[in-house]
C-alpha cells in the first residue's frame, strides 16, 4: 500500500512514522523490511516514508515492490533530488510532519533493524521526555574481515556522555524525534553540509544548545554492514577529519586568541593519539583507533585555519542555504 494516508484527527491517535533516506542502494530492501516487522506496529498506528536522494527517482519502483508484498502498513515515497543529504532528511521531516505524525524513527538505509527497535527508542523518548532518542549501531563485518578488526569495533556507533550524563550532539543513523517538541519544531538539516556530511552534528548540537535534551536507548539496536572498501584505513581517517572538521565548525572560539588556544589543544591531542599510534604498531586494533581519534583532531586543527570542508556528494552549496521550508 503506497502512498496511503491516515486519519490522524483524533487527539488518541498516535502515529509513528519510520524514515530511511536512499541513494541508489539495493540493500534499501532488507532496512524496509525489517521495518515491516517491527512489533511496534501490533499497538500502534505506524507507517514508513522512504526519502530518494538520486538525481532521477530510481528507489521508487523498489519502494513500490515492497510495499505491494508487504501491505502491513503505507509506504511513502518521496523524491528528494539530489545528492545532498540534508534535503533528503528535510524531506523525511517535511512528509512526517503532513501526515500529522507524533513521532519519527530514523536509520539508514544499509541497516537493518531489530525487531524490538522502534518499541524500545518509543518506550525511552516517552518516559524520559527527551526530545530525541539515540540508539547503538552494531557493525557487522564480512566473515574475512580481519580479526583485530572485528575485535576492535571500530565501525560502532554509540553517543558520547558527558561526565554530567549529558549527550551534546547525536547522528540519523538511529534516533526517534519527537516532532512537537519546542527545540524541534521549524529546525531543518542545514544544506550547507548535506555534501560534506556532519548535518546531523549540526542539528543535533543546535537542538541542544536551545535547550533540547538526547536520551540513550541501549537496547534499540540497528546493524549495518561493513563492506570491504569501509574498512580500509584512509576511509576511517577521512570520516574521523570530516567529523572533526564539523565539530571545529559547530565549537569555533569567537575571539583570535581563543581560535589559537583552540588549535594548539587539538594539535598537541592530535600529536599525543599519533606518539601513541607508533607505541602500538604492532596492536592494529589501539593503532588504529589512535589515528582515528587524531585524525579527528587533526579536522578541529584544519577548521580553525578556514581550511575547505570535505565534500563527499555532488557539489558543495553555498554555506548558509538551510531550507526554512524542509525541501
Amino acid at each position: 500500500m503506497l502512498d496511503t494516508k491516515y486519519d490522524n484527527t483524533s487527539a488518541d491517535t498516535l502515529l509513528v512514522a519510520f524514515g530511511v533516506c536512499t541513494f541508489r542502494r539495493p540493500a534499501l530492501s532488507n532496512a524496509l523490511k525489517s521495518l515491516l516487522a517491527q512489533t511496534l506496529i501490533q499497538d500502534r498506528k505506524c507507517c514508513i516514508i522512504v526519502a530518494d536522494n538520486d538525481d532521477t527517482p530510481s528507489a521508487e519502483a523498489l519502494t513500490r515492490q515492497i510495499a505491494d508484498e508487504f501491505p502491513t502498513i503505507p509506504v511513502h515515497y518521496v523524491h528528494a533530488p539530489a545528492r545532498n543529504i540534508s534535503i533528503a532528511r528535510n524531506a523525511l521531516l517535511k512528509r512526517a510532519a503532513e501526515l500529522g505524525a507524533d513521532f519519527i524513527a530514523v536509520m539508514d538505509d544499509d541497516e537493518v533493524a531489530s525487531q524490538d527497535w522502534a518499541r524500545l527508542l518509543l518506550n525511552e523518548i516517552t518516559t524520559s521526555g527527551a526530545d530525541a532518542v539515540l540508539g547503538p549501531v552494531t557493525a557487522v563485518y564480512r566473515p574475512d574481515a580481519p580479526d583485530w578488526m572485528k575485535n576492535a569495533r571500530l565501525h560502532d556507533i554509540s553517543p558520547v556522555i558527558q561526565p554530567d550524563g549529558r549527550i551534546i550532539t547525536g547522528y540519523t543513523s538511529n534516533v526517534i524525534l519527537r516532532l512537537d517538541s519546542a527545540h524541534l519544531r521549524g529546525r531543518w538539516f542545514d544544506h550547507a553540509f548535506g555534501t560534506s556530511g556532519g548535518e546531523d552534528d549540526v542539528y543535533f548540537h543546535g537542538m541542544v544548545r536551545d535547550g533540547g535534551k538526547i536520551g540513550f536507548a541501549s537496547s534499540a539496536i540497528v546493524y549495518e554492514d561493513v563492506p570491504q572498501n569501509r574498512e580500509q584505513l584512509k576511509d576511517l581517517l577521512r570520516r574521523y577529519f570530516r567529523a572533526g572538521q564539523t565539530h571545529g565548525l559547530i565549537s569555533r572560539p569567537d575571539t583570535r586568541f581563543r581560535r589559537i588556544m583552540a588549535f594548539f589543544n587539538a594539535a598537541a591531542k592530535a600529536a599525543a593519539l599519533l606518539a601513541w599510534a607508533g607505541l602500538n604498531i604492532f596492536a592494529p586494533g589501539r593503532r588504529t583507533r589512535s589515528l582515528m581519534r587524531a585524525s579527528l583532531h587533526l579536522g578541529v586543527c584544519w577548521q580553525i585555519l578556514g581550511g575547505k570542508m570535505f565534500v563527499i556528494y555532488g557539489s558543495k552549496p553555498r554555506i548558509g542555504t538551510q531550507s526554512p521550508r524542509g525541501d
